[in-house]
């Protein structure tokens, strides 16, 4: 029996329309098979793993889930659709082995996930080909947090990352859309700190006319406190969250406004495919990054996996097709060639949808069914 139930948020309604899904090609469809660490086809290795727990949230972010597309009468996902806990962990184990050197859950809101941390406890023992400990991360609301950060860290979790839009408690309740205090948000940080939950990470979408004016009090706030800043631009995630190009604030010109106030000094990348570029404050308050999906497009490196919460996997975040791992686990295969198809998968694999963004939008033909960041995470 699985007791690994998520909490039940409303009634459900008539189910969602999702991106066509594939099975997963033949394990002789990608190209190159052996023990080797396989490449996709523009010599990008898998490197990262993010896994939707949940399709549920207790926020209404209009960039994720509006309220409007996600109201009362949404339907979530039932019960039998999704991954098992015991499933998820056989697809990370076999992903590792392909490669994966770390793991990000996410949702929705991955805290909602009833019993996640009997999942960390499974994903913390993995263990790299050569032997080195998967990284294990989640990222979350964190409203959450402070009641299960002990937990999530006892069971194996190594990593936080917060989504916070704004420290002003209205502007946070606008965009969140939930009647959750931001105070709540910063206590579980807090928490997450305390424990060693870290080093901690906290991403803010800046959108034009919405918050930016909590640009520079966000910046104000996480200095000197070990917690690193991360602004993203805002992106065209899948086709609910009303998006246009003139509501980003682009990276440079939010670098620009911050180290106005508070000198900034590049940071070499920390690691190949690192999708934010990092400076440090000058005096020593630590250190902020800037996610430019938009117009600093970062595809040449991308080294990332996303597996939904019903195990359809998606190669690219702004994906229109998906493959159906699910029905593989489910179905029999033994485990070699399950791992085969899924490298066949990678070697096809040719996204880089950020750097033909121009190109695809002019197209009258565009294809705007793209995958809704909340059911594969961010």
């Amino acid at each position: 029996m699985r007791d690994d139930r998520t909490i039940p948020l409303q009634p459900l309604a008539p189910a969602p329309r999702l991106p066509r899904v594939h099975p997963l090609p033949p394990a002789d469809a990608g190209g190159v098979a052996g023990p080797a660490a396989p490449q996709d086809r523009l010599q990008r290795p898998l490197r990262d793993l993010r896994i939707s727990v949940t399709d549920r949230c207790n926020f209404r972010c209009g960039y994720c889930m509006p309220r409007e597309r996600f109201g009362p009468g949404h339907r979530f996902l039932p019960q039998p659709a999704l991954l098992s806990f015991e499933e998820i962990e056989r697809a990370a184990h076999l992903l590792v082995g392909l490669g994966v050197h770390k793991i990000r859950l996410t949702g929705g809101e991955p805290l909602m996930r009833k019993e996640l941390s009997r999942l960390i406890e499974r994903l913390a023992v993995l263990r790299t080909p050569q032997g080195a400990p998967v990284a294990l991360t989640l990222t979350t609301n964190a409203s959450l947090l402070s009641a299960q950060a002990r937990t999530l860290r006892d069971a194996g979790l190594q990593r936080v990352t917060v989504s916070l839009d704004a420290l002003d408690d209205a502007v946070f309740r606008r965009m969140s859309d939930a009647a959750v205090p931001v105070r709540q948000v910063l206590d579980g940080i807090g928490m997450a700190q305390a424990v060693g939950l870290g080093p901690i990470k906290v991403n803010m979408v800046v959108q034009r006319g919405v918050n930016e004016d909590q640009i520079l009090p966000m910046a104000r706030h996480f200095r000197h406190t070990g917690v690193s800043l991360r602004f993203i631009e805002f992106m065209d995630v899948g086709a609910t969250n009303g998006w246009r190009p003139e509501s980003v604030v682009a990276s440079e010109t939010l670098r620009a406004r911050i180290h106005e106030a508070h000198p900034l000094t590049p940071l070499p990348p920390a690691h190949p495919g690192e999708t934010a570029r990092r400076f440090a404050y000058a005096d020593g308050g630590g250190e902020i990054g800037f996610i430019s999906s938009v117009t600093q497009a970062f595809c040449g490196d991308c080294n990332r996996l996303r597996l939904s919460t019903d195990g359809r996997l998606y190669t690219c975040l702004f994906a229109s097709e998906g493959h159906d791992l699910r029905a593989a686990l489910r179905g029999g295969d033994d485990d070699a060639t399950i791992q085969a198809r899924l490298r066949a998968l990678w070697q096809q694999r040719g996204d880089r949808y950020s750097q033909l963004r121009a190109a695809q939008a002019s197209r009258a033909d565009a294809v705007v069914e793209r995958i809704e960041m909340s059911y594969i995470g961010g």
